[in-house]
């Protein structure tokens, strides 16, 4: 007799088929944060005097941007425009954001929210927020 499996097609295949589509429907579902596809794309990082954010969001007017701490969590929200269309061109593909967008960071105890500098330049917010005096590392000479 002859082996027969129970699942003709690959099974495997199937199942990574079905992962793919999941992680897309949840890519592009809302969350608490609004409909923002990740957008714009974040680098958070420290060093001992300051927390630094990156903020990439090309062909978003600097007028448009809004930051805002409030009890310890930072807020980037704002919104890029539509690029316009020719009223005879079609639309192949369209991968670029546009809309309104909002992302929040909850920011470490030891920043100081009165010591904040935010920049844009060429597309990228940076954001700088200074650690309190008290958390900074101090050198303490032995006598």
């Amino acid at each position: 007799m002859r082996y027969r499996s129970l699942f003709p097609r690959d099974l495997f295949a199937d199942i990574d088929r079905l992962q793919r589509e999941m992680r897309q429907a949840y890519d592009f579902s809302p969350s608490i944060r609004g409909l923002t596809h990740g957008f714009p794309a974040l680098n958070v990082g420290g060093t001992p005097k300051s927390v630094e954010i990156y903020a990439f969001a090309p062909g978003v007017e600097p007028a448009s941007l809004e930051v805002q701490i409030e009890k310890g969590v930072l807020t980037v929200a704002g919104e890029r425009k539509v690029d316009p269309v020719p009223e005879k061109a079609s639309v192949h593909i369209d991968e670029r954001f546009a809309g309104q967008f909002r992302r929040v960071v909850t920011l470490p105890d030891d920043i100081d929210p009165d010591a904040v500098e935010a920049r844009y330049r060429d597309g990228v917010l940076h954001i700088s927020i200074a650690r309190k005096e008290a958390a900074q590392p101090r050198h303490i000479t032995i006598q």
